[in-house]
């Protein structure tokens, strides 16, 4: 018979689980430690399947696998309607395939990876900075300097070809 545990210790296990790995959510996107009230939400979204029993209690190894794999989409930034759509109806071995290949994902470094049919530019603004923009925009003199502005912290910059003033 498989082994349960409590919404607390599933949450406690999978921060565990990321800690150890250093798997954590992109920039922003959700909160750095998995908690009970997580828990629900993601049941609510339908990311992870109900308790195997009532009480708040009853969570199995395929919800460890399910919380593991949305932190490991969560990393490479994705929202959570599009993890939904990866994870739905996932068999136990499926999500340890998730697993593993997440975590030689982790172990390899990010990897940047488009969307089918993204077109992104690249355009650089000086020897240290380089703007990536989705849409492909080219970029204007003078929003490129206001851009090494802001970037330098408001100090003046100059531009290859700019005199400088004494």
């Amino acid at each position: 018979m498989e082994t349960t545990r409590s919404a607390e210790a599933l949450a406690e296990e999978a921060n565990r689980w990321c800690e150890q790995h250093g798997v954590t959510p992109a920039s922003g996107q959700a909160g750095e430690q998995i908690t009970e009230r997580s828990i629900r939400y993601y049941r609510t979204l339908g990311l992870l399947d109900p308790p195997l029993t009532g009480g708040g209690q009853g969570y199995g190894e395929k919800h460890r696998l399910q919380l593991v794999a949305v932190r490991l989409l969560q990393a490479q930034g994705l929202p959570l309607n599009r993890i939904r759509d990866l994870l739905f109806g996932r068999t136990v071995e499926e999500l340890k395939g998730i697993e593993r290949q997440g975590l030689a994902e982790v172990q390899a470094g990010p990897v940047f990876r488009p969307a089918l049919g993204e077109s992104w530019g690249v355009t650089p603004l000086d020897e240290e900075f380089l703007l990536i923009s989705r849409r492909g925009r080219g970029l204007s003199p003078e929003l490129r300097e206001r851009l090494l502005h802001l970037l330098s912290g408001g100090k003046n910059r100059r531009s290859s070809g700019a005199r400088k003033d004494n």
